[in-house]
């Protein structure tokens, strides 16, 4: 029975690529118009805060454990970090620019949440390095892998 729900999705996801954007990504596009708009009209870093709050509050359980304790752990430890919500994922940002952002599971129907790097991320080591890793819980030793990313990221 689950097989059949994957192999259903699996055929979905094919069919609405192979006629253009899905419905989320076309959403997701709508979302950052917003944003760009918005953030136009932020005046500190707090307001940017209560939209990505805003964001993983609206996130189902998992997903939005996972996002609470990431932001907790930015907040706490990476006080450089702005924060904004980016394609309607949360995000953080160093002089402006996304460094991390946290795209949740059931965003796009994937079975794993993700935790993003852009370009501006100092991730660099040699011809080859991860820009994404995938999350399916929080604990210890999660965060402590985490941190060492963003340090690394944001020197």
């Amino acid at each position: 029975m689950a097989q059949q729900v994957r192999e259903d999705e699996k055929k979905q996801k094919n069919q609405e690529a192979s006629e253009g954007f899905s419905d989320a990504e076309k959403a997701a596009m709508k979302e950052r118009s917003k944003e760009i708009k918005r953030e136009k009209t932020l005046k500190n870093k707090t307001d940017g805060e209560q939209a990505v709050l805003g964001k993983i509050n609206e996130m189902e359980a998992d997903d939005k454990i996972i996002a609470s304790s990431l932001h907790e752990l930015i907040k706490e430890n990476f006080p450089q970090l702005g924060f904004k919500t980016w394609y309607g994922f949360p995000a953080y940002t160093k002089d402006g620019k996304v460094i991390t952002f946290f795209q949740a599971s059931k965003r796009f129907g994937e079975r794993y949440s993700t935790l993003g790097f852009s370009s501006d991320a100092k991730l660099d080591e040699g011809v080859f390095w991860p820009t994404s890793y995938a999350l399916t819980e929080w604990n210890g030793k999660v965060a402590a892998e985490v941190k060492k990313l963003i340090k690394k990221a944001v020197e």
